[in-house]
């Protein structure tokens, strides 16, 4: 099979012809490849910012928000069969372990990450496991939701923890309406009865975030962070949904939070830096994310089925992957994101 390998950091990768992977476990799932993101920590993998906590050796395929067709089954699997469409949860977990047991699968202490830890899904074929399958409703597609598997769930999985906080009269700050943003924001809007203020640079993603539901928008032009406290009042967001976590956006986030408030850190590459002081004289709340859990990628997934969360795509062939890598890193996704389709169907 063909797939997209990285060889050196700070490297274009390439696309390489690879032996296909082989069901050889009880639960293991063979899975076609139909769709499969393109997404901001791919760029990261590239430029070898996860390298020392992967400890991945090189070279490997990179992915990991997929989605596709059964091809195979091993004979222990019972929830999914050849022929189903399916979106994969990006961990392959375990199921024995505290984490599993208690539903927090992401920390599964046996866990690996295709794409991050594992060969990944930017090809034309992906082995996982059955605990990682979720079957899509009818009339979903795979390359309308395998974004969803990684930047989708991230973002779902930040609004369900922020969930509890938003309660009527309460005020939501959005930092970025790109690709997990966008996700974000149409997540709040199903899920809690908040104000939303986007945050973005782009005209055109604060456009989208208008049509999307947001409340307010306003431009990142270097006067946010008092544009925000007009909206609210000269107080803050009771919480605020960092999508970007890197370039200013982190000391802006927490300037935007209320006192007794809570800034979450959802996208990364940068850093928070906070007098402590500060954070005990306000009371304020930094709160990390990961990856959703299964359950919340389920989730997702109905409300992907009722038309609730949409993604805005750009969809490329296989051969054109550095093309979609590009357009990423060059902002030429403006509240969007780029699907690979490495075996249309």
């Amino acid at each position: 099979m063909r797939a997209v390998r990285v060889h050196e950091y700070n490297r274009p990768p390439s696309i390489d012809e690879v032996p296909d992977p082989k069901v050889s476990g009880p639960l293991d799932v063979l899975v076609e490849v139909n769709a499969a993101g393109v997404c901001r920590t791919d760029l990261h993998i590239i430029e070898g910012q996860w390298a020392p906590k992967t400890g991945v050796e090189l070279p490997y395929t990179i992915g990991h928000e997929n989605a596709g067709t059964v091809l195979e089954a091993g004979p222990a699997v019972t929830n999914v069969q050849a022929g189903d469409t399916v979106i994969l949860h990006p961990l392959v977990t375990c199921g024995l372990c505290r984490a599993c047991r208690g539903g927090d699968d992401v920390h599964c202490e046996n866990s690996s990450f295709p794409g991050v830890n594992a060969d990944g899904g930017m090809a034309q074929y992906l082995r996982t496991n059955a605990r990682a399958c979720v079957r899509l409703a009818e009339g979903l597609a795979p390359a309308q939701v395998a974004a969803l598997a990684d930047a989708g769930l991230t973002a779902y999985h930040a609004v369900r923890k922020a969930r509890p906080l938003l309660y009527p009269g309460t005020h939501v700050v959005v930092i970025g309406a790109g690709g997990l943003g966008h996700i974000g924001l149409q997540t709040l809007v199903a899920l809690t009865p908040a104000e939303i203020t986007v945050v973005e640079r782009s005209e055109e993603a604060l456009r989208l975030a208008s049509d999307l539901g947001a409340h307010h928008t306003v431009r990142a032009d270097g006067t946010q962070v008092d544009a925000v406290r007009d909206v609210t009042g000269g107080k803050g967001a009771h919480v605020v949904l960092d999508f970007v976590g890197e370039n200013g956006t982190e000391s802006d986030g927490v300037a935007m939070t209320r006192d007794a408030g809570s800034y979450f850190v959802i996208g990364y590459g940068g850093s928070v830096e906070i007098p402590t002081i500060d954070i005990i004289s306000r009371e304020i709340n930094v709160v990390g994310n990961l990856v959703g859990s299964y359950n919340d990628l389920d989730e997702l997934m109905v409300l992907a089925a009722q038309d609730k969360v949409r993604l805005k795509t750009a969809t490329y062939p296989l051969d054109d992957a550095l093309d979609a890598l590009n357009d990423l890193d060059n902002g030429r996704l403006p509240g969007g994101r780029a699907i690979l389709e490495p075996v249309r169907r």
